[in-house]
């Protein structure tokens, strides 16, 4: 048997995990601007909130596995990477877990979202159709993509801010608000 607060820690996670997959599975079902969601945002606040900061992969995968039963589908292989490429983040904030502050949090984001481009936009690549299997092809994707890689990072940097910031005014908020008092 679990203790009372070992219980709450785990219960609190769990609500935690369901808050993040149901925020991406609605910010992708409902209109938005492109590659403006918190999907990977949440995998790596995730990765820097839980207990078991292994269960931060599960968050962003889940919403993007959920949220494509009601969206078109694409090439099974591109779908594969984009999976894989979104918890990119969420591996990232595990390793990154123990560095404090704003600028950590920011350079993870900022690399996840990097690498997030890199892999969906090769995989895009390699197994649409669209673009010569070379050098060139390979370049036409990723000068094709670049609008796509600033808004995805406008969106990773946002949702990174709301999250944690959010967080903050939690944990902070009662204070301050006595502190006004």
């Amino acid at each position: 048997m679990l203790p009372d607060k070992s219980r709450a820690d785990i219960r609190n996670d769990l609500i935690l995990i369901a808050f993040l997959i149901a925020l991406g599975v609605a910010a992708r079902l409902l209109p938005h601007a492109p590659g403006f969601l918190p999907v990977a945002a949440s995998g790596l606040f995730a990765a820097r909130m839980l207990r078991i900061p292994a269960l931060a992969v599960v968050v962003p995968v889940l919403a993007m596995v959920l949220s494509d039963v009601a969206l078109p589908g694409e090439d099974w292989r591109i779908q594969a990477v984009g999976f894989a490429a979104i918890a990119i983040p969420a591996v990232l904030g595990i390793f990154t877990r123990r560095w404090r502050g704003v600028l950590p949090v920011v350079g993870t984001m900022v690399a996840g979202s990097l690498l997030f481009f890199a892999f969906s936009n090769g995989a895009v690549w390699a197994f649409s159709g669209m673009y010569p299997l070379n050098a060139q092809g390979l370049t036409q994707c990723y000068i094709a993509a670049l609008p796509f890689l600033e808004k995805t990072m406008l969106g990773d940097l946002f949702w990174t801010g709301v999250l944690f910031g959010g967080a903050w005014l939690v944990q902070h908020g009662p204070a301050l608000a006595r502190r006004a008092h």
